[in-house]
């Protein structure tokens, strides 16, 4: 069998996240050494006797990293964003490392030295980065798909991959069900079913996605020009499938009453090592903020009497684990009787909300008593973020879906609110949603610290709601 030579290269979403990691790591140690010979710089040098100074490093450069979205492909492809995260996250690694000498060198007496080694780190990831927006995030490498789908259903199915992965291009669809009504107004490619062979080869096409919700669309004809491409070593999967694992959302309108066939429990759920680490790193953490919002609470209090004049603190019923109705704390941040006329979904630019209550929201520090809800159990730290009973029965009624959410414990953060702006509508709700069946699906410890970093992006850079 004659694979297919027609294909250009790209890269998946992980593997241009891997290259980013492993080149940064190796551009930075590329400079130090470099500058070590060249220059008398002697606060860093690489050496088997001192190995351990390279790895604190390397662990430094990808948390810091993290933290200041060095790994956010939309970040990474835009030359003015990824030059802020550069700063950031060279200023900030090179601070913890200076601060950190029980793991690191000892702080050198010269200060020049600190520039050197500041400047070093700074100029390796600038020149690997501009490499990659000028070289690795071009057209070269996109990644040219296309869909087997219905007429009616293209467009909004391509608009959903290609607005979340900036490499990902569809170059045109099948239409799958020959009654579909005729829209001259689609600006997407309907290709032939006769001519599928002869455009994927000459387009160079990584992978056909097949996402036709009617098996009758699929006819033999079609069935057998796929089976000709699958043969040939063209790369076919299902929709669903390639928008989960691009878009990290679990796609619930498309997969209908067959939802439970398509979402299998995380282990981690039922995994009683997992839960028993992730309970103790809730407790410590919800300590370690309690402390902190302890010593913040008087500058707290101080705003809340000239900011928002009233109540500090507030509680509200929401909906916890298997539907367990508790009460929530949080700092009050809205004006007084904000839902007289009834419960109504806070919005962007709520008028309800007061100055005050704004920067407490916009820096998450309205979240801090939470850290109780969490000691007593009723929370996690990460988890879909508690709703309110009212809306989730209105939302429930909507999504039958919904009440998934509510077997595992819900979060002070969770994988949904940091991708995905405030919900102020049941649409918002259904994109939430699909955030949070995803961590559900997939819980681990790993995607758990990965929402942690994402969290403090989130506060750093002012993002909260």
């Amino acid at each position: 069998m004659e694979l297919n030579k027609y294909k250009d290269i790209h890269f998946e979403v992980s593997e241009r996240k891997i290259l980013l990691r492993i080149f940064d790591i190796v551009f930075v140690f590329i400079s130090l050494y470099f500058v070590g010979i060249t220059f008398q710089f002697d606060y860093f040098n690489i050496s088997a006797t001192n190995f351990y100074w390279t790895i604190v490093l390397g662990l430094y450069l990808q948390i810091i990293g993290s933290v200041f979205e060095m790994y956010n492909l939309q970040v990474a492809s835009n030359q003015f964003q990824i030059i802020k995260s550069i700063i950031l996250t060279s200023s900030t690694t090179v601070l913890f490392y200076l601060l950190t000498p029980l793991y690191t060198p000892v702080l050198p007496s010269n200060r020049l030295q600190i520039l050197i080694f500041f400047f070093a780190i700074f100029l390796a990831l600038f020149i690997w980065r501009m490499l990659y927006v000028r070289f690795f995030a071009s057209n070269r490498f996109v990644k040219k798909v296309i869909l087997i789908c219905d007429r009616d259903q293209a467009e909004e199915l391509i608009n959903g991959l290609i607005s979340v992965d900036p490499h990902y291009r569809v170059l045109g669809f099948v239409n799958s069900y020959s009654n579909s009504e005729n829209n001259d107004n689609l600006k997407i490619n309907s290709i032939p079913i006769d001519k599928l062979d002869k455009f994927v080869k000459q387009n160079s096409v990584s992978e056909i996605v097949v996402a036709s919700q009617k098996t009758d669309g699929i006819t033999v004809d079609l069935y057998n020009q796929l089976i000709n491409l699958l043969e040939s070593g063209y790369i076919i999967r299902e929709y669903t499938q390639v928008y989960e694992s691009i878009t990290h959302r679990i796609p619930v309108q498309y997969v209908s009453r067959d939802f439970y066939r398509f979402f299998p429990f995380s282990r981690s759920n039922q995994n009683h090592l997992y839960l028993l680490v992730v309970r103790i790193l809730e407790i410590v953490i919800s300590l370690f903020g309690l402390s902190l919002g302890l010593f913040l609470l008087p500058f707290i209090l101080l705003g809340n009497i000239l900011g928002n004049r009233g109540k500090l603190f507030y509680t509200q019923k929401r909906v916890g684990k298997n539907g367990k109705v508790f009460k929530i704390v949080k700092f009050r941040t809205m004006i007084k009787n904000a839902e007289k006329n009834g419960a109504v979904f806070a919005t962007t630019n709520d008028t309800r909300i007061k100055p005050f209550g704004k920067f407490l929201r916009k820096s998450r520090l309205d979240e801090f008593p939470q850290f109780i809800n969490i000691l007593k159990g009723d929370m996690a730290v990460i988890g879909p973020r508690p709703e309110r009973p009212v809306f989730v029965k209105e939302i429930a009624d909507v999504m039958p879906f919904y009440e998934t959410r509510h077997v595992v414990k819900p979060g002070l953060t969770g994988w949904a609110q940091v991708n995905y702006s405030y919900g102020a509508t049941i649409d918002d709700s259904l994109i939430k949603l699909q955030y949070d069946l995803y961590y559900i699906k997939h819980r681990s410890l790993f995607l758990d610290f990965n929402i942690i970093f994402k969290t403090l992006s989130t506060v750093l850079f002012y993002r909260g709601q």
